[in-house]
């Protein structure tokens, strides 16, 4: 059984419904250990994120850049490996030896080399490429990930358990850099942060609600899904060393966007007491969410149900919506398109725009020039955006 195991993660391939997380292609090498298998059958990975919190150092502004460039230089060419500059030495000696006209044919026409389709071609070409994807550990190989884990100390260190390959409706099990981006922001914002009690929504893997339990005093991590949310509260558990003494309770809740009350059947896991319903209602004064606009229907349901708890919260709220701008190609447009995105700033529209004469809602985006906290791809697509939900009655 190992050996099917092993063979079948040294073969991985992908059907037409995976989605995999660029988080984990932004370091591709970087090990994880598989730790066991949810229960659906999907491999379950650990892997620690490192928190730099002296970002104003020299050493890890570098830590930072080397990581966000990483990707470029292990890059190869199809005709071989690039150097540091980016120029590819064996096609520069073929231009040397054949001229410029080698790479035209007889009309005149460009010659595009074609990339090999079969294992054999590539011996046959002599041709070097990498297979680039995460190291894997597999249970019981710890001694080996030590290492890693020893070069960070428990007060600098997010333990995240997820998936890295999933069906789009199992996306939550995975780690998304607009969570990244959010997580950022808390950090840089602790102190506006520090004693308030939050609601997520859509939490995933709990990343997001661990980085605002070191500074919140309470906060709700809620989705849907008992699988997904057993994860998120493993990933809890691994991170109890963050919280500060009298501070970080994250309470793992169920709420379902798609129903308009909260789940309080006292035999359903992960349901809502009539306590914790009062007490958000009482006390809650931030809501967040990142990357949860990739469908329209859950769009719309999850504006559906901001609306609903801040019309019932007793206090105005603030409202924290992370999220990357993903660029699709479609035969309806015959263009690159940004559909969802797309949705999701229209619904934001009518958001601000709602006249009921009980809410005000403004909406602002917020600007990406704050400090990172954590290594991964800070790129033009992702968005932050801030709506302040205020009482008028």
């Amino acid at each position: 059984m190992g050996d099917i195991r092993k063979k079948a993660m040294d073969n991985r391939t992908f059907r037409s419904d995976t989605v995999l997380s660029d988080v984990h292609l932004h370091c591709p090498n970087k090990r994880h250990l598989m730790v066991r298998l949810n229960a659906v059958g999907q491999p379950v990975f650990l892997s620690c994120f490192k928190l730099l919190w002296n970002t104003e150092d020299s050493a890890s502004e570098q830590h930072v850049r080397e990581a966000t460039t990483e990707k470029e230089h292990q890059h190869r060419g199809v005709e071989g490996l690039c150097d540091k500059d980016g120029n590819n030495p064996k096609k520069e000696r073929e231009l040397n030896s054949e001229g410029v006209e080698a790479l035209l044919d007889d009309d005149g026409d460009l010659e595009v080399v074609r990339r090999p389709q079969s294992a054999s071609d590539l011996e046959a070409e002599d041709i070097l490429r990498d297979r680039v994807y995460p190291v894997i550990l597999m249970k019981g190989k710890e001694d080996a990930f030590e290492d890693e884990e020893q070069e960070c100390t428990c007060s600098d260190v997010v333990k995240i358990e997820h998936t890295m390959a999933t069906p789009l409706e199992d996306v939550g099990k995975q780690v998304w850099r607009a969570a990244f981006l959010l997580a950022d922001y808390i950090l840089f914002k602790r102190d506006m942060f520090r004693c308030c009690s939050v609601l997520e929504l859509g939490g995933g893997t709990g990343i997001t609600s661990v980085i605002m339990g070191t500074v919140a005093r309470r906060v709700y991590c809620t989705d849907v899904g008992e699988d997904l949310l057993a994860m998120c509260e493993q990933n809890v558990a691994l991170n109890k060393h963050l919280m500060e003494p009298g501070r970080g309770e994250i309470k793992v809740k169920e709420l379902d966007w798609l129903k308009d009350e909260f789940c309080t059947d006292p035999e359903a896991p992960y349901s809502w007491s009539e306590e914790e319903i009062a007490d958000l209602h009482e006390h809650c004064t931030v809501i967040m969410a990142a990357d949860v606009f990739y469908d329209d229907d859950l769009t719309n349901a999850l504006f559906r149900t901001l609306y609903r708890i801040t019309h019932n919260l007793r206090n105005s709220c603030t409202v924290y919506l992370a999220l990357e701008k993903r660029l699709n190609f479609t035969l309806r447009h015959m263009d690159v398109t940004c559909e969802a995105y797309s949705h999701f700033r229209n619904t934001l529209n009518d958001l601000e725009n709602l006249q009921d004469r009980k809410m005000k809602y403004t909406v602002e985006p917020i600007k990406l020039d704050f400090c990172q906290f954590l290594i991964y791809e800070r790129i033009e697509q992702l968005e932050l955006w801030k709506i302040i939900a205020e009482h008028l009655t």
